[in-house]
């Protein structure tokens, strides 16, 4: 397998996006681009590592733990997000992972329900769970559950190490297990060799069924974080990365993540003609600014993809 994504990812840019435009074509054509909103429901104080994250307490990103969002103020966020041509929301917790004896589940639980009574689908990114946690999440209507791989087994050890590369995969089975529809990508741009990045590809083509959502993010340093004096992404790089993902999942949503805010317009044109055919829309991310939605729109309908 590594062997084919590495003879894809190897041809001349034009070839390359050649193949990806004709696979995403005869695969997606019909199929709108998928707008995704956020809700960053409690923010900071994460005891996880995680190296390109400002939530971590363990970095002097100054990011301070805030208050849970209410069900009022998460109602609103989903009403915007659907007025702005969202037909899901993520919802994001910063911690290792949520149990059903976690003393805050229940708001979860209420929040979950706010974003279904707005007519949006729920999802969920919550850290790692187990298979209980994800039949709750589940039965209370959280449609996706996205769990990044982030990079390839051997890069992540530098990146993260207050949980395993297996941790994840234990979540993802846990997810899969209760039914639940995954979103399930990564970051380039750590300081990553060209091979982790195809190795991560790799990974997400282990699982089975293959991910119905791929999230590509390009580190967005941030400082305060070990990351933070990170050279910035090629966009080049990027494009031809979308392209692979795209000829190894047809069907797949390749959803262009964090740092569309530094692609210029021609950039993220690319990115959408080598595949991606999914954004995350809303001023922020979970702590990184994003396009403002209006420049999404009109970026969105010059192309005429909405």
């Amino acid at each position: 397998m590594l062997e084919r994504i590495q003879n894809i990812h190897r041809q001349p840019l034009f070839a390359l996006l050649g193949q990806a435009r004709r696979v995403h074509l005869e695969n997606n054509r019909s199929k709108p681009m998928r707008l995704c909103a956020l809700a960053n429901v409690k923010m900071g104080g994460c005891g996880e590592d995680c190296a390109y994250c400002a939530q971590s307490r363990r970095h002097s990103a100054g990011i301070r733990t805030t208050r849970w969002m209410t069900v009022r103020e998460t109602a609103a966020l989903a009403r915007e997000g659907r007025r702005q041509g969202a037909v899901c929301m993520g919802i994001s917790a910063a911690w290792r992972g949520t149990r059903l004896n976690h003393p805050d589940f229940q708001r979860l639980m209420d929040l979950i329900a706010a974003i279904r009574r707005e007519k949006l689908r729920p999802c969920a990114t919550l850290g790692n769970i187990n298979l209980e946690t994800a039949m709750a999440l589940k039965q209370a209507g959280v449609d996706c559950y996205n769990h990044n791989l982030e990079t390839s087994p051997e890069f992540f050890k530098k990146i993260i190490t207050t949980h395993t590369f297996e941790d994840r995969l234990s979540t993802i089975r846990h997810i899969r297990k209760a039914g639940m529809a995954l979103c399930c990508g990564g970051i380039i741009g750590m300081g990553e060799k060209t091979r982790d990045r195809l190795r991560l590809i790799e990974e997400l083509a282990k699982l089975n069924p293959a991910p119905e959502g791929i999230p590509i993010n390009c580190l967005m340093p941030i400082s305060g974080t070990p990351l933070e004096k990170t050279p910035p992404m090629d966009p080049l790089d990027l494009i031809r990365f979308i392209a692979t993902v795209r000829i190894v999942f047809p069907h797949s949503i390749v959803r262009l993540g964090a740092g569309r805010l530094g692609l210029s317009r021609e950039a993220q044109a690319l990115c959408f003609y080598a595949g991606a055919n999914g954004i995350f829309i809303g001023r922020r991310l979970l702590t990184a600014a994003n396009p403002a939605p209006d420049d999404d729109r009109r970026l969105l309908e010059k192309l005429a993809l909405i």
